[in-house]
């Protein structure tokens, strides 16, 4: 094995005497690289062709120049120590040269050959250190001038020793003007103005500032204590200030904080709308059928009977308005390159998050070496999601830790096929098919099985009174669920939490992975042995009128209240042709019933009734039919899978 090539200190000879540059020459050659010159002026040309020479040694007479003038002159072109020879009749002009700097030694001829080694030993080692010094001088300043942040020194009375550019513009000063000031004065000058909904005790003051075209920007100021060396070997405190741009953070915030209380606001009416629209469906179906048993013939009874219909009307009209308010924004879902998405992300994530601060957490990313297959998502919502996770998994370390983004492609193959199902948040199996997979994971406190079963629940928080509202959790599941996806949480006391967000993902085709529900909802050829439709519904009082107005259009109707009964009735009554049923039921939802039944029956047809205005969990081409709905609605439904003879 060979061992590398360790380069030698370049050491310059300079005398007019060919045996003195020989005799030089034989002592430090085994040593050194050794150049020669034989007068001064050769010298010089030499160190300005040769930056790297470490050490000079130059005779004092010379015929064409001195060599304490020759040294003066290598000084301004060459980091090199220096070492003059002379003869006892020049020390008065070595003194003058060691007093003005020109020389590093001096060495009486004849000299002793130890001595002078050691001196050549002390000049290189000098010379390298000198060059280490400046490149880490320079390393330094670019790392001072060109990091993304405002830095300035703070002496111990306060007064800014030195700052970037970036500082004095977030200032709003010019570097010299900021140099004549104290700490105090350019924070007081800048003013103290605050987010509403930003501070908490334990961060740095935020300053908001407007710049000269009228924006609004918000910075946070934070302060690192140093030490740096003083004069006689004592120490001096020091102080740096570090000026972050967290304008793009808080705004991000802003809209987390909207986004929660749209969210929140969302499943409050959502809830109330789903059971006020079964009580219409129940109240106007009702109302129907008792018109179509016996019409009234008294008319104080028939306008009585209009005016129940009127007003069962105008309240559904009323809870459309309520849910168009309320309800979550439809998503803007396309293929996104999550690993890009990340990667954009990581700027602003490690800022604000890991910045400086009391609580800076580092964030680190863990994407696949590979290509990873794209998401269908909407990226905005996704970064607000990502954003309330950091959050948290930075709260969840009040002494500190790390955050960790992964990204990872699963493939979910049906049960049937051999696969293992995959149980989400919501408590049901993922539907089978490609995701992609996004984890953050905390080394934090972690959680008890009792607080998982709460995080995602609305107004429910474990932080302190005033740090939370407990609305960014269900926020972020809320959009998972919209997106045909679903969470899960592995967590443990003291072991730290890990969240991850599965999302459909998006093959080369462009078709996304999971086999959604409304693919059941198939046409097929009517025939005499499908004339019977299902109807399921956990509400008696709605599943009697959709009953009813199906029974009086001619169809023989079977009727259960909840996932499981119809499973069951599918795989036993081969004669059932269709299957009307509630999308939100109590341990089985519509759309989980109906990806099972698309096992059992794939060519079963399946329409979705609902109270509740978001339909995102379905796919578009599923057949939706919404609460209160009149007996023509239902029946123009179904003649688009049976025609209704």
């Amino acid at each position: 094995m060979t061992g590398a090539v360790v380069s030698r200190d370049r050491v310059l000879l300079i005398d007019d005497e060919p045996e003195i540059l020989v005799a030089l020459t034989d002592l430090l050659d085994r040593e050194f690289e050794v150049l020669t010159a034989t007068s001064g002026r050769e010298a010089l040309a030499t160190l300005a062709d040769d930056p790297g020479v470490s050490v000079i040694v130059s005779d004092q007479r010379m015929r064409d120049m001195t060599g304490d003038a020759l040294l003066a002159q290598a000084r301004k072109i060459s980091d090199a120590g220096t070492i003059l020879l002379t003869g006892f009749a020049d020390l008065d002009t070595v003194a003058a040269a060691l007093n003005r700097g020109a020389i590093t030694f001096y060495a009486a001829k004849p000299w002793d050959p130890g001595s002078l080694l050691a001196m050549v030993r002390e000049a290189a080692s000098a010379c390298r250190t000198r060059q280490e010094l400046a490149t880490e001088r320079a390393l330094l300043r670019s790392l001072f001038d060109g990091l993304p942040l405002g830095l300035a020194l703070v002496d111990e009375t306060g007064r800014i020793m030195r700052l970037n550019e970036r500082a004095a513009l977030a200032f709003g000063r010019s570097v010299s003007d900021c140099l004549t000031l104290t700490e105090g004065e350019i924070l007081q000058d800048l003013g103290s103005d605050t987010p509403s909904e930003q501070p908490e005790e334990d961060r740095p003051p935020v300053i908001r500032r407007v710049d000269g075209n009228g924006h609004e920007h918000w910075h946070r100021i934070s302060r690192v204590p140093l030490t740096a060396p003083a004069e006689r070997g004592a120490q001096r405190a020091v102080s740096v200030l570090i000026d972050q741009d967290v304008t793009d953070l808080i705004e991000m915030e802003k809209r987390a904080r909207q986004a929660d209380k749209m969210q929140a606001i969302g499943t409050l009416a959502g809830g109330i709308a789903h059971d006020f629209n079964n009580l219409l469906t129940a109240v106007l179906g009702s109302l129907e059928l008792v018109q179509d048993l016996q019409p009234p013939v008294d008319p104080n009874i028939s306008r009585l009977f209009t005016n129940a219909m009127d007003a069962a009307r105008r309240g559904a009209v009323l809870t459309q308005k309520l849910l168009d308010f309320s309800r979550p924004r439809d998503l803007a879902r396309r293929a996104v390159d999550i690993p890009q998405l990340l990667g954009q992300m990581q700027g602003l994530l490690a800022q604000s998050i890991g910045g400086g601060g009391p609580r800076a957490i580092p964030v680190r990313l863990e994407l696949p070496a590979g290509i990873l297959l794209q998401a269908s998502t909407d990226p905005s919502l996704l970064e607000v999601a990502l954003v309330n996770l950091c959050l948290n998994a930075r709260d969840a370390q009040p002494k500190g830790g790390e955050i960790i983004i992964s990204a990872r492609a699963e493939t979910l193959e049906p049960v049937s096929h051999g696969g293992t199902p995959i149980i989400g948040r919501s408590g049901r199996p993922l539907a089978p098919g490609r995701y992609v997979v996004i984890s953050v994971t905390d080394r934090g406190v972690g959680m008890t099985v009792e607080t998982q079963a709460r995080i995602f629940e609305p107004f429910f928080t474990t932080k302190a009174v005033g740090s939370g509202i407990g609305l960014g959790l269900p926020m972020v599941y809320g959009f998972v669920q919209r997106n045909g996806g679903d969470v899960r949480v592995s967590s443990a006391p003291g072991a730290g939490t890990s969240i991850e967000l599965w999302l459909p993902a998006v093959d080369a085709q462009g078709r996304v992975g999971p086999v959604s529900a409304g693919q059941t909802a198939q046409h097929h050829a009517p025939g005499s042995q499908q004339r019977s439709i299902l109807v399921v519904d956990d509400d008696p009082n709605v599943a009697a009128v959709t009953v009813g107005f199906l029974s009086r259009a001619g169809f023989k109707v079977l009727e259960c209240h909840n996932g499981s009964q119809a499973l069951d009735l599918v795989r036993d009554r081969p004669d059932i042709g269709l299957v009307v049923m509630d999308l939100l039921m109590p341990e089985m939802n519509g759309d989980e019933c109906a990806r099972r039944i698309s096992v059992l029956r794939p060519d079963l047809g399946v329409i979705f009734v609902t109270g509740f205005a978001d339909r995102a969990i379905l796919p578009p081409d599923a057949h939706v039919l919404a609460k209160p709905f009149t007996r023509e609605a239902l029946l123009s439904g179904v003649e688009e899978l049976i025609p209704v003879k």
